[in-house]
């Protein structure tokens, strides 16, 4: 039954990926002011940081993580586009160009050209934040059709306004007629500005998250089995959930292993511990898939504490439960 159950969540992962804009979009949309558009001297050689604004056939524009700075990046044959699980710029899979979506955090290195920009010669990212720019994608697609259908709503009627000014200078009689009628107008197109405005903050606001609270659950070495101390540590953080406003949550869970073993089982390892997580959720709690985010098993990565003790290990064996709260769902 538990196999099961694991299983109907992987198929639900799809129905509710749409949620994990939590990752990274903040960069880009939360500056209060435009930022310095940053020319590269031909030859220099650079190394940036940040989350990728725009894409442009074979370029993208990648903001800096404090927001400050804009570059111009030219992606080329012999540009080297990878995840960094084995540490930025090592290892990792290889991913086409594709891939570099907007809201997507990159690092990357190159050097200056003729235009100002940069020729990458490697490109690096995370792949928990590429599934948050795809579900950015999915999430932000149809936002967008409708600003841009009230953005023609805005341009239909200011012509409309337009033609009835006209009318009212050649036709003095039915002044004030076409006077009512181009007020009228006008209030329909700043209705109109006024839900695109609403549109583009939610879109804007689908990257903003804020982190609630992480609840951190252990686990014993080798085993991916959530005891009843586990269980009980996610029985209270649930009662206390249930007394809060929950408008806008997500739940980002997370496994880790210690250093015991080899990598890759103890990848797996992590990742069933996850699972094991959330399996207790949904079915104790009762935990709607729409408001997880994509699972994931970090192995060793990220350890708490040093992995040389047993206190150590014993810390890093475990899987981090994180409230979340999505600006642009909660509306804020």
């Amino acid at each position: 039954m538990k196999i099961q159950l694991l299983e109907n969540i992987k198929h639900s992962l799809k129905l509710w990926m749409v949620l994990v804009a939590m990752f990274m979009v903040t960069a880009i949309t939360s500056v209060a002011q435009e930022p310095n558009e940053k020319s590269v001297s031909a030859g220099e050689k650079t190394r940036v940081e940040g989350v990728i604004a725009a894409r442009d056939g074979e370029s993208f524009k990648v903001i800096t993580k404090d927001g400050q700075d804009i570059y111009t990046v030219n992606i080329t044959p012999d540009t080297s586009i990878k995840s960094n699980t084995m540490g930025v710029f090592r290892g990792g899979k290889q991913y086409e160009a594709s891939y570099l979506l907007r809201g997507l955090q990159v690092q990357l290195e190159g050097h200056g050209n003729s235009n100002g920009g940069i020729d990458a010669n490697m490109i690096r990212f995370n792949e928990v934040d590429l599934r948050a720019a795809q579900s950015l994608r999915v999430v932000s697609a149809p936002l967008e059709k409708q600003t841009r259908v009230n953005a023609d709503a805005i341009a239909a009627n200011k012509e409309r306004i337009a033609a009835g000014e006209e009318n009212a200078k050649r036709m003095s009689g039915q002044i004030d007629e076409n006077a009512a009628n181009t007020a009228k107008a006008q209030g329909t197109a700043d209705a109109a500005l006024a839900e695109a405005d609403r549109a583009n903050d939610r879109i804007n606001g689908l990257g903003e998250y804020d982190l609630i609270k992480t609840i951190v659950v252990t686990f014993a070495t080798g085993s991916s089995t959530l005891g009843p101390k586990g269980q009980a540590i996610i029985d209270e953080a649930a009662a206390w959930v249930k007394t809060q406003d929950r408008r806008g949550w997500m739940v980002a869970v997370v496994g880790f292993a210690d250093s015991t073993g080899n990598v890759a089982k103890n990848k797996t390892l992590s990742e069933k511990r996850s699972n094991a997580v959330i399996g207790y959720l949904v079915s104790k709690h009762a935990l709607p898939l729409t408001r997880l985010v994509q699972p994931f098993g970090a192995g060793v990565d990220d350890p708490l504490a040093s992995n040389s003790t047993a206190a150590g290990r014993a810390q890093n064996r475990r899987v981090e439960i994180r409230l979340l709260k999505n600006k642009g769902i909660a509306g804020n």
